[in-house]
């Protein structure tokens, strides 16, 4: 075993020490929830004490075996608790923050003050320190799966310890840990004397109107965006057309259909031990549209809340315990399933994925903490600028009866039933309802036998019902709808209008002609001219989502109140151009060098890879179409891009919404 570089109890970094504790910071203006946030300073990065903060860190924040869950989450007191430890060249800090639900600040504040005097005057358990280092070891090591990350974390340990080795002495102190270093750092550097805390108290927590906005009178600039910047500039840097378009020898996964529907993507990668589980359940968002707003994603977020055998906690502990993870997320098409292991942990994440979707039971109990969750998430989205604006925007360009208008509301919310739910779970999750894709260290065989093992008796319960999508309509002219929110200190708008869907003919050419008109803050004609040259926004791009039925096409940026009105109508008169003058042959030539430079980068990365291949899957396109797509790109002609103009760019018929201060968004 390596020497340890705690065993010896070094001298803790010098402290500056008050006599009392230093009061709150304390903020109130208009707002949503309640946060609590407590900073405590912790040494630099090689300072031996910081793997034993790492594993305290684990203790208290890592998942629902942690202090914090019980004494905040389940408890009821808080609907969010989580911390980290800043690791930096010249001293860090431990960071907790939490989001109160019913609880008052003050109540939070002496839970987690009452969590700490335990780590404090008692030394934890062994499971507690086998756990944390089982967690810390393995999220180390399956953060650093692709090459960016490795190529990062070089680089920080070069940078600030000025040792490009240095991880392996991190690993080594984490695992010199004892029960004793943690409870020594807990009274060394986590105490009520060393701490400076920060409460927010809103003084506004009504809901925000959930109509579509107040209108706002279009105002007229005269203004003419100045010529496009050299693509040249850009493609210097690029290699060549030729040299980015070779993907032809990716690898491609095995594609199986289990006897029940449900279809597998394997593909053998050992070039790390770790597993890449990603997955996709057609009982997504849309399907609200039948119930009510929120049943989807309360029934994603409760399948781990218990089972016929397991409850929360014992099935959080096996995952836990070997420091694999297992998440349901409901998004707009379906339900995200994410899952990652080291690769002797895999059989364990797949018997826990085959038990919650074929037994899981959704206790009344972790209902009600789901719900008050969701509703303090909602006031936190209608108090956000971006998130009030893209709710406001998706409402406004699509119609009441069509699946993606609708969204939670706090009404919504709390009469969605536990009977409801069951019977969402009961018409939704099914096997042929699932793809599942798995990228990593294992032998396909053996998985197959595994997966035959766990996923195979499940069977389906009904038959599934098909949503009406009706085609979503181009507005007639400019529509303006001002989201107000007082207290706030930018203006976040989304523009744009009904896009494509992902098997539109001229998908590539709109891949492309987004590159130029705004996909890249930086190099793209909204960012030169918007965001460079006249200086009206921190950020502005653009995108199609185009999923497997149309998505919009949209403009999102963040600006001053002042600058919001002049950068809309900049935004429109670029648009405007783009659509009198089209695009040069040389913006063609660069985005498509662009796309292609980056394209083998992202499948180097096995969250990245895993996901096109599900999502090709998804959409039905062909498993080789991962291969293809740099000779698709790099096929685009000028003429399809006039095409795509012509057809994608609309700049008298967009929606435009702005979510912010009043003042600014009624000016």
């Amino acid at each position: 075993m390596p020497s340890s570089p705690v065993a010896t109890a070094p001298a803790p970094m010098p402290v500056v020490t008050q006599a009392a504790p230093s009061a709150p910071i304390v903020l109130k203006e208009p707002g949503s929830a309640p946060l609590l946030d407590a900073v405590y300073p912790i040494p630099d990065a090689q300072h031996p004490d910081i793997p034993a903060l790492e594993i305290l860190d684990s203790i208290l924040s890592a998942g629902r075996n942690s202090r914090f869950y019980p004494a905040l989450i389940e408890s009821g007191l808080a609907t969010n608790a989580h911390a980290y430890v800043a690791s930096l060249m010249d001293g860090g800090w431990y960071n907790i923050s939490v989001t109160a639900a019913v609880g008052e600040l003050s109540e939070i504040d002496q839970v987690v003050e009452a969590t700490l005097e335990q780590l404090r005057s008692q030394p934890i358990t062994t499971e507690e320190l086998e756990r944390a280092k089982t967690q810390v070891k393995a999220g180390f090591i399956l953060s650093n799966r692709e090459i960016e990350n490795q190529a990062s974390q070089l680089a920080y340990n070069q940078v600030v310890t000025n040792d490009h080795c240095f991880s392996d002495r991190y690993l080594s102190g984490i695992e010199a840990v004892t029960p004793a270093d943690v409870q020594r750092v807990a009274q060394t550097y986590l105490t009520p004397i060393q701490r400076t805390v920060g409460l927010f108290e809103p003084t506004q927590l009504e809901e925000q109107p959930m109509t579509a906005g107040i209108p706002a009178t279009q105002t007229a600039e005269n203004f003419t965006p100045s010529e496009p910047v050299d693509p040249a500039q850009v493609a210097k840097y690029l290699p060549d057309l030729a040299t980015s378009a070779g993907s032809d020898t990716q690898s491609l996964p095995e594609r199986w259909v289990l006897d029940n529907g449900l279809t597998v993507l394997l593909l053998e990668d050992h070039s790390t031990p770790t597993v890449t589980l990603s997955g996709h359940i057609r009982a997504g968002n849309e399907w609200d549209y039948l119930t009510l707003g929120g049943v989807a994603t309360m029934t994603a977020d409760n399948l781990m809340s218990g089972t016929t055998s397991k409850d929360d906690l014992a099935i959080a502990k096996v995952l836990e315990d070997r420091g694999a993870s297992l998440d349901f997320l409901s998004l707009r098409e379906g339900v995200d399933v994410s899952g990652y292991a080291l690769s002797p942990d895999l059989l364990v994440v797949l018997e826990t994925l085959g038990d919650v979707l074929q037994n899981a039971t959704f206790p009344q109990q972790q209902l009600e903490l789901s719900r008050q969750r969701m509703l303090t998430h909602l006031q936190l989205e209608l108090d956000d600028p971006g998130a009030l604006a893209r709710r406001t925007f998706q409402q406004k360009i699509y119609t009441q009866d069509h699946p993606f208008h609708g969204f939670p509301t706090a009404n919504s919310l709390k009469n969605i039933s536990r009977e409801g739910i069951l019977r969402f779970y009961e018409q939704h999750y099914h096997p042929d309802n699932m793809i599942l894709t798995l990228v990593g260290d294992f032998e396909v065989a053996e998985l197959r036998s595994q997966l035959n093992h766990t996923l195979g008796q499940w069977q389906q319960s009904q038959d599934s019902t098909q949503l009406d999508f009706p085609e979503p309509q181009l507005p007639q002219t400019i529509q303006r709808v001002n989201a107000p929110l007082p207290g706030k200190t930018q203006v976040v708008t989304y523009m744009g209008y009904p896009g494509i869907e992902r098997h539109h003919s001229l998908y590539y050419a709109a891949m492309l002609l987004n590159q130029i008109i705004g996909g890249d803050t930086l190099s793209s004609r909204l960012g030169t001219e918007i965001r460079d040259r006249q200086g009206l926004t921190y950020g502005i791009y653009s995108y199609f989502a185009a999923g497997l039925h149309a998505g919009p096409f949209a403009v999102q940026m963040q600006t001053s109140p002042e600058d919001t009105q002049t950068a809309i109508s900049s935004t429109l008169a670029l648009l405007k151009q783009v659509k009198a003058e089209g695009i040069t042959q040389s913006e063609l030539e660069t985005a498509q060098r662009s796309i292609l430079n980056s394209y083998p980068v992202d499948l180097s990365d096995p969250d990245i890879l895993a996901q096109r291949f599900l999502m090709n899957e998804v959409l039905g396109l062909p498993i080789e179409d991962i291969r293809h797509l740099p000779q698709r790109i790099g096929a685009v002609t000028m003429a399809e891009i006039n095409q795509a103009i012509e057809a994608f760019i609309h700049p008298d018929r967009v929606v435009i919404v702005s979510a912010g201060p009043v003042d600014a968004v009624r000016s």
